[in-house]
């Protein structure tokens, strides 16, 4: 989950919707800057932070029984191999840019245990048989994943209500055509993109989210049924050039 504190109390969004946002972002992108495969990366930006681990106890939790926000919940290799195991059917260009990026989050812990090691170990082959199955380039691949990132990048900001005030920039990464890009939110409360890199020079984008009046929760159980009970609202962003 990714949890705002806000006046009212917290600011729920699901993982799984912040993966459509930043699809969404990516399906905007100017046609020069889309990689090959397309529908499929699309896919693959929409589903890759799917396989959520389930509750036990108080997992969604924090020490003080708050909602915790995923950078309080390290990534379980359990949860990346379940995602592995489901991206399997969904064909090799999302099998390879998923794995691509189980790399990019485990590979630091690489020499933790055994496990982690063969999981990353079956990754790097996993991807040189797509490479050499979809006849393309380790570069191509890098570049389709730099695309992925940057959308990844550029949903968590606003879903996290990280815009700067003032109107100042904030480096969202290098990505598309390999610039590196700039976010800021204008006093009309439109988002610019500098440089822009979208087909339409306005558009709008939406995500789902849940508000939790009450602060603290017993178990898991009890924030699950909480979350279940709340209205859905959606929080909305007009870009423009």
């Amino acid at each position: 989950m990714i949890v705002n504190p806000i006046p009212e109390g917290w600011e729920v969004i699901y993982q799984q919707a912040h993966g459509i946002l930043a699809a969404e972002l990516a399906y905007q992108l100017q046609p020069a800057l889309q990689c090959a495969h397309w529908v499929e990366t699309l896919v693959a930006i929409a589903n890759h932070d799917n396989r959520q681990r389930t509750w036990r106890g108080k997992d969604g939790l924090t020490p003080a029984g708050a909602p915790a926000d995923f950078t309080l919940q390290p990534n379980t290799l359990e949860q990346a191999k379940a995602l592995m195991h489901a991206v399997r059917f969904q064909g090799r260009w999302v099998a390879l840019l998923t794995s691509l990026h189980m790399s990019y989050l485990y590979e630091s812990r690489r020499g933790e245990s055994k496990a982690t090691d063969t999981f990353l170990d079956d990754q790097r082959e996993l991807q040189q048989n797509c490479l050499k199955s979809l006849r393309l380039s380790q570069k191509q691949a890098e570049q389709a994943y730099a695309i992925m990132q940057w959308c990844d990048r550029l949903s968590l900001i606003l879903c996290r209500n990280e815009l700067p005030a003032d109107e100042r920039s904030l480096e969202i990464a290098a990505g598309p055509g390999g610039k590196v890009y700039f976010v800021k939110q204008l006093q009309n409360e439109t988002v610019h993109v500098e440089p822009w890199p979208f087909a339409q020079n306005q558009f709008e984008v939406q995500v789902e989210y849940r508000v939790l009046p009450q602060l603290q929760f017993k178990h898991d159980d009890e924030l699950a049924q909480a979350l279940h009970q709340a209205e859905v609202t959606y929080k909305k962003w007009a870009l423009q050039k």
